[in-house]
C-alpha cells in the first residue's frame, strides 16, 4: 500500500486539502445550508512502517518528523481539518515523535505561517534559538514555521490554528512578538477555551458564518496574545461568551456545593463583580441563575423513579434549609408543587440511560430534559 500523503493547495495561503482525505459532508443539495466540510486522515489500517511514513508525509510541507520509538507495534495518528477560508483549524491526535522545521526553506511548497497550538493532552517541548519552552494540557504555544526549531511531543491530542502572515499587519506584529512561547496567562487560557469552543461548534457552522468567525478569532488573538484596552474592547463579545460558558460549567460542576455563590465564581474566573453582574444580567443575576439550576436539578430528582428520598432531603442537598421556601420557589418555577411533580408517576419526561433504550416517541422529551440539566 502506498503511504497516504497530504498536499497543500493554495487558498488564501492556508487551506490543506488532499485526495487522500475524505470529506465528511457530501455536497449539499441546492437550497440547503452549505455546512463546512471537514477532511479526515488516519494511519489506521496501514502496516507499521507505512503508518509513520504516511504521518510524516502529511506534515512534509511544514515539518520534518522523526519516529522516536520505531519498535512499537503500531503508530497511531489522526487528523481532522477544517477549511476556514483565511484560517485552517486542525484537530490532531498523535503518538510520540520528534519534529523540526525544514532547514533553509528547502521545500517544494513553502509554508510560512504561525501555528497556535492548544494542547488537550500530553506535552510538547520546543527548542528555538537556544530557548526551550513547553506546554501542558490547557496551554497554548505559538510557533513560526518560517524559522528554525526542533522539539518532541508525547502521545498527545491538540488543536492547531494556522494563521497566515498576511492575515493583517496588526495580527502579524502581535504573533511575531510572541512567537516561540507558551502563553500561561489568564488571557492565554481564555484563548484556549475559545478555540476549544470553536472546534466543538464547527460541525454546525455554514459558509456564511466564516467572515464573522474569522473576525472574532482575529479579535481574540489580539486581545489574548497582546492585551490592551482597545484589543479587549474589540473582542468583548467572544470574551464574554467564553467567560459565561466557563461560569456555567463551574455552576454545573459545583451545583450542590454550599459554598457556590457569586464570590466563588468571581474568584474562579478572575473577574470583577461588575463584570460578573453584566455576564448574568440576562439571567436575572448570578444567584437567580444558581437557584434556577438547583431547582431544575431538584425536578430531575423528584421525577427519578429510582430516587425515593424525602422531598426535604432533596431540597436540603440543593441549599434550601426551609421546606416552605423550597416549595414556593419550586412552584414559581414550574407551576406545580414538589409533591405534585413526584405524584405524577415520575413526571412527564421519561428517564432513559440511553436514547436507544427509549421508545422513539419519547426521545424528544429525553433530549429536552437533558438540555435543562
Amino acid at each position: 500500500m502506498t503511504p497516504a500523503s497530504l498536499r497543500e493547495r493554495q487558498l488564501n495561503q492556508m487551506s490543506f486539502v488532499s485526495p487522500d482525505y475524505e470529506a465528511v459532508d457530501a455536497e449539499p443539495d441546492e437550497g440547503t445550508p452549505s455546512f463546512l466540510p471537514s477532511f479526515e486522515f488516519s494511519t489506521e489500517g496501514l502496516s507499521r512502517p507505512d503508518q509513520f511514513a504516511a504521518w510524516r508525509n502529511s506534515f512534509a510541507p511544514m515539518l520534518e518528523l522523526s519516529d522516536t520509538d520505531p519498535m512499537t507495534a503500531n503508530f497511531s495518528g489522526r487528523q481532522e481539518l477544517w477549511d476556514l477560508g483565511s484560517l485552517v483549524l486542525a484537530r490532531i491526535s498523535t503518538d510520540s515523535l520528534a519534529f523540526s522545521s525544514l532547514p533553509g526553506h528547502v521545500r517544494r511548497d513553502p509554508v510560512d505561517h504561525w501555528t497556535m497550538t492548544v494542547l488537550l493532552s500530553g506535552q510538547i517541548s520546543t527548542n528555538a534559538a537556544s530557548h526551550e519552552f513547553t506546554a501542558d494540557p490547557g496551554e497554548f504555544q505559538i510557533h513560526s514555521l518560517g524559522r528554525s526549531f526542533t522539539g518532541v511531543v508525547d502521545k498527545s491530542e491538540m488543536l492547531m490554528l494556522f494563521v497566515p502572515r498576511d492575515l493583517s499587519l496588526e495580527t502579524a506584529a502581535t504573533l511575531g512578538s510572541a512567537e516561540f512561547s507558551t502563553l500561561r496567562s489568564g488571557m492565554g487560557r481564555l484563548f484556549s477555551d475559545y478555540l476549544i469552543g470553536v472546534s466543538n461548534r464547527l460541525p454546525t457552522l455554514v459558509h456564511a458564518d466564516l467572515p464573522g468567525l474569522t473576525a472574532a478569532t482575529q479579535a481574540m488573538i489580539l486581545a489574548c496574545v497582546s492585551p490592551s484596552a482597545d484589543h479587549i474592547e474589540a473582542a468583548e463579545g467572544p470574551i464574554a461568551n467564553v467567560l459565561l460558558e466557563r461560569a456555567r460549567q463551574l455552576v454545573r460542576s459545583r451545583l450542590l456545593d454550599p459554598k457556590l455563590g457569586s464570590e466563588l465564581i468571581r474568584r474562579e474566573l478572575g473577574i470583577s463583580r461588575t463584570r460578573l453582574y453584566n455576564l448574568f444580567e440576562p439571567f436575572g443575576g448570578v444567584m437567580h441563575y444558581i437557584q434556577h439550576r438547583r431547582l431544575l436539578s431538584a425536578y430531575a430528582a423528584l421525577t427519578d423513579p429510582n430516587d425515593r428520598r424525602l422531598i426535604f432531603q432533596i431540597a436540603e442537598e440543593r441549599g434550601f434549609s426551609d421546606g416552605a421556601e423550597f416549595g414556593r420557589a419550586f412552584k414559581r418555577a414550574f407551576g406545580y408543587s414538589p409533591s405534585e411533580v413526584r405524584n405524577r408517576s415520575g413526571g412527564g419526561i421519561p428517564l432513559c440511560p440511553d436514547l436507544d433504550d427509549c421508545p422513539s416517541e419519547e426521545r424528544l422529551g429525553v433530549l429536552l430534559r437533558r438540555l435543562q440539566g
